[in-house]
């Protein structure tokens, strides 16, 4: 194990978890997560075998999943969650999933919801803290957006500490992206430094599903559900006049997963530009002698852009957003501007543009 990927306890464990898990294979029961189980970070043989002929073992991540063991008792505990960031389907799932596990699986009965991101851990900004239960959560999941809303850019971790302190929190959950694990990260060096036990728990937020060793991220998959009836519809568009173009631009920063997966469930996308890989406008291999052949052969087309795909043809963006993430060029629009400007002048040429993202 490497430093980087060191997790750091408030103490011993002591206290024996109070759900109905198993601890044996065969036992018709969900199991405890042992405390030594882990997963290599890169699983690649190569890796895996130059670490064992270098006689140390390979860097490895612990796994989550609920202890046999834990540190807190649960009668006496105060929970925190909070959601940062975009917005991305399965928010409240996540929500009421965390209030519904506490509550009937362990016994919490005081859990905080604070409110508009961290933002509601300032006092200053006057937001009321959410009283948590059962009640109030049981039919969350069927609405999108967050009950407890969001917001990006940081506060003070200081500022934060004294609200975690003053209401005698011992486990907080943040529900988010990149800003939000480094404005946790702030939190637990200020939280180390006071030596106070406070439990500090990120939820990863991302519909791009781009996270390693994670099987599937919360939301994606509505995320390619409505992704998919977006390219649906573009291919109607396109394939109901003669020179059809139908262009979406879906979700996807960094990675193309959400494209390249809807894609494949419509089957009649046929052009997808992801960020993983850069593409040409002109030249042999280039969008438009590809969309050139198109019109030769009068057959509609439909492209499929993730917003993180194309940058090097565009002017960066300059700056970041609240959250400290890289502004983007609008890929969607740039593809429309200069598709309409090359083709715009052919007889009976059509473009229709979708970007169903905050749909999504």
């Amino acid at each position: 194990m490497t430093d980087k990927f060191a997790i750091g306890t408030l103490g011993p464990a002591t206290v024996q978890s109070p759900i109905n898990l198993g601890t044996e294979p065969g036992d018709v029961l969900a199991d405890f997560t042992p405390d030594d189980a882990r997963a290599i970070a890169d699983p690649s043989m190569d890796s895996v075998r130059a670490h064992l002929a270098s006689g140390k073992e390979p860097p490895s991540l612990e796994l989550a999943g609920p202890r046999q063991r834990i540190f807190f008792r649960p009668e006496g505990l105060a929970v925190g969650i909070v959601t940062c960031g975009g917005l991305c389907p399965g928010l409240n799932n996540v929500i009421r999933g965390l209030v519904m596990t506490l509550y009937h699986g362990y016994g919490v009965r005081a859990i905080h919801g604070f409110r508009y991101g961290y933002a509601g851990l300032n006092p200053k900004n006057g937001h009321p803290i959410v009283a948590l239960e059962p009640d109030a959560v049981k039919d969350i999941h069927r609405a999108g957006g967050t009950l407890l809303g969001t917001s990006r850019g940081p506060e003070k971790s200081e500022v934060m500490a004294d609200t975690l302190e003053r209401l005698g929190i011992g486990l907080l959950f943040a529900v988010g992206g990149d800003g939000t694990f480094r404005g946790l990260m702030a939190l637990a060096e200020e939280v180390g430094r006071r030596q106070v036990s406070i439990g500090l728990i990120g939820v990863p937020k991302t519909i791009d599903n781009d996270i390693p060793l994670v099987d599937q991220t919360f939301g994606f998959e509505t995320a390619v559900g409505l992704a998919a009836d977006a390219i649906r519809a573009a291919y109607f568009e396109a394939s109901s006049v003669e020179n059809g173009i139908g262009l979406v631009k879906l979700m996807g920063r960094e990675a193309g997963f959400i494209a390249a997966s809807a894609a494949l469930a419509v089957g009649n996308a046929n052009l997808v530009l992801i960020p993983e890989v850069p593409f040409d406008l002109e030249g042999e291999h280039g969008l438009f002698r590809y969309l050139e052949g198109r019109f030769a052969k009068r057959k509609p087309t439909v492209i499929v852009a993730a917003e993180g795909a194309g940058q090097e043809h565009m002017k960066a963006a300059a700056g970041a957003d609240a959250s400290g993430n890289r502004k983007f060029g609008d890929i969607g629009v740039f593809l429309k501007e200069i598709i309409e400007r090359r083709f715009g002048g052919r007889e009976r040429f059509t473009l229709k543009y979708i970007d169903p993202s905050y749909m999504i």
